[in-house]
């Protein structure tokens, strides 16, 4: 034993060094609450059984090509960190396989990337280089390990992964079942394993497909006929026949509605529309890593997203029944405008999927470097341009079902100085500080195009609906938005931070504010009701914000849910009257438990499977 560790002594340096820097990161890059010593413990323990896994291979070779393995091996795992560090900045998440094979979308990602990346993540690589020289001075050069050492080697790797997992299983039982929480895994498996696991998850999702039949709808198809609530008489067909306009408005989070900075309003456009229109203060994101992408695949869909990856990358050939579908056979025009790539996030092959008449994208619209900057064509510019697009659906005397994506309110949230219309916020936090700038930017946009839609003689004969897509502020960013929102941001006040507007504006109508929990999820059967159709029957897990019978309830899709006066989330039960967890065994959030799982792990059933594929929509009207 003492020969073979003098025969690979850089094998075992490259072992160590490759384990103490994963767990450097772990403490620097990511917010990993420790509740205890054990926790600790296997957080420091849980890269060494993948660091050894992988590590191993180099010792199936020789002489330089050996020494060349491991510095191969250790850039590649260092470089799979880096991206989770990355990607963590922003999203306060871990990268999934499909997330990571979603290469097509770098290239449009500009300076939302560089803006994430530090000077000082350069030492992520470091020990690359040092170890690198130091083998070659030394002429590193070993014989190939024979097949008792490699052996050894990767029984060393298995005992210390079930070490781990043992440990791990007493502080969090059936924790590999817990695969919507990634931060739970990774503190409890580490990131490498981690992605072994995420990438076994996803080929038996590929599978579920392969094996999937139609029995299986059966069942789905019971829980929402069984679920479904009869639209409001007094809402049902308020709408029909007119033009819907449907503007998801980038990152735009409820707190800054009806908000101001250095006693300047952030939202007064929005602010004044309220008063005329239906306003949803208790409306939730439940998008995943798919984000604006999720959004969409929610409006249009009413099922949610899926734990890992965006479902628009990931099954965009699967059968949907989407709301463009539905709305053409009522004699609806649909389309979407968006100022970006059209195989951005996949849209081009999804939109045709979902039936959508018309996608205007990037070349339709003329985008210059001066009017345009982050993310690309400005807000302001956007509508103003979509107009043309507009007259040209009008022409074809036949109502119109269109989706505005904003750009302006992205992260990095970067405006130029003649566009900003209020001073940005004066924290230590920069993101949080241009966040204010650039939605009030967007807020006075929205202001325009409504005035456009009025002149072009639209405005009377069409319905609004405004929502945000997700979230802005990430909790990363935690300190600044307590300073700013006078409290402490607990897990409780983050998830109340999930909140997102939704506004349906109706000419004509008198405006209220309607205090039911929903989210994105029951928009489709919202507007559709409104319109006057029938949903009776689709396979749909949202209901009619409108309807009378309807619960005050939402799920994320981190598994946290919301009631009327509860949200759990983080494994407890808060009441919402006083911020703080609900003691005793049995909580007002238990009822709601099973519900929420049942939804989501039904939502994935149908998506992974492709079960719509089986769905007789005609004859389940008829029952």
């Amino acid at each position: 034993m003492k020969q073979a560790f003098a025969d690979y002594k850089f094998f075992f340096i490259a072992i160590a060094l490759l384990w103490v820097k994963t767990y450097i990161v772990y403490k620097t890059a990511f917010e990993l609450p420790m509740d205890n010593k054990i926790q600790e413990l296997i957080l420091f323990i849980n890269p060494i059984s993948s660091v050894i896994l992988f590590l191993g291979i180099t010792l199936y070779f020789k002489g330089k090509a050996h020494r060349r393995m491991i510095i191969a091996v250790s850039a590649i795992m260092s470089f799979v960190m880096y991206a989770n560090m990355v990607f963590y900045r922003f999203f306060n998440d871990f990268i999934t396989i499909p997330v990571l094979f979603q290469t097509s979308n770098m290239g449009d990602l500009g300076n939302s990337v560089f803006e994430l990346i530090q000077p000082t993540d350069v030492l992520v690589f470091v020990d690359i280089l040092i170890l690198a020289y130091f083998m070659r001075r030394a002429d590193y050069r070993p014989a190939r390990a024979s097949r008792k050492q490699i052996t050894l080697t990767y029984a060393a790797a298995i005992v210390f992964f079930i070490v781990n997992v043992g440990i791990a299983e007493t502080e969090r039982p059936q924790l590999l079942t817990r695969t919507f929480d990634r931060e739970m895994l990774i503190k409890n498996i580490g990131s490498y394993n981690y992605h072994i696991y995420d990438s076994i998850i996803q080929s038996k999702a590929k599978a579920q497909r392969a094996f999937a039949d139609g029995s299986e709808i059966t069942d789905i198809e019971n829980y929402t006929r069984a679920n479904y609530k009869e639209p409001n008489p007094e809402m049902f067909g308020k709408a029909k026949g007119k033009n819907v306009f449907v503007i998801s408005v980038e990152s735009t989070q409820n707190f800054v509605i009806n908000e101001s900075v250095n006693g300047k309003e952030i939202t007064p456009f929005m602010n004044d529309l309220i008063k005329d229109s239906y306003y949803f203060p208790n409306f939730y994101h439940q998008t995943g890593q798919g984000k604006t992408s999720d959004s969409e695949f929610l409006l249009d869909n009413s099922l949610y997203p899926l734990p890992s990856g965006a479902v628009f990358f990931t099954h965009s050939q699967n059968q949907y029944n989407a709301t463009p579908e539905i709305l053409k056979e009522q004699g609806y025009y649909s389309s979407v405008q968006h100022a970006n790539n059209k195989s951005f996030w996949n849209r081009d092959i999804m939109y045709d999927n979902f039936g959508y008449d018309r996608y205007y994208s990037l070349k339709d619209f003329e985008v210059t470097p001066e009017n345009s900057i982050g993310w690309g064509l400005k807000d302001k510019d956007f509508f103003k341009q979509s107009i043309p697009h507009l007259k040209e659906m009008q022409a074809m005397n036949k109502p119109f079902y269109t989706k505005y994506i904003t750009l302006t309110n992205h992260f990095p949230f970067t405006l130029e100085e003649e566009d900003e219309m209020i001073p940005e916020w004066t924290s230590n936090d920069g993101t949080v500080n241009r966040y204010f700038t650039t939605v009030r930017y967007t807020d006075e946009a929205l202001k325009e195009f409504f005035a456009d839609v009025k002149a072009a003689g639209l405005y009377e004969d069409s319905i609004f609906i405004m929502y945000g897509d997700h979230y802005g502020i990430s909790e990363n960013h935690n300190d600044a938005m307590g300073q700013f929102l006078g409290k402490e941001i607990t897990p409780f006040e983050s998830t109340q931070l999930q909140k997102v507007p939704l506004i349906i504006h109706m000419p004509g109508e008198k405006g209220k504010q309607m205090d039911t929990v929903g989210g994105q999820i029951d928009l489709k059967p919202t507007i559709l009701h409104l319109l006057g159709i029938d949903t009776k029957g689709d396979i749909q897990l949202g209901s009619d914000l409108f309807s009378k019978d309807r619960e005050d309830f939402a799920v994320l899709r981190d598994n946290s849910y919301i009631t009327k006066d509860n949200v759990f989330t983080d494994g407890k039960c808060y009441d919402k009257a006083t911020g703080k967890p609900v003691e005793g065994e049995e909580n007002a959030c238990e009822p709601y438990a099973e519900r929420a799982k049942t939804e989501l792990d039904m939502s994935d059933r149908i998506i992974y499977g492709d079960l719509l594929r089986f769905y007789d929509k005609d004859k389940a009207k008829q029952n």
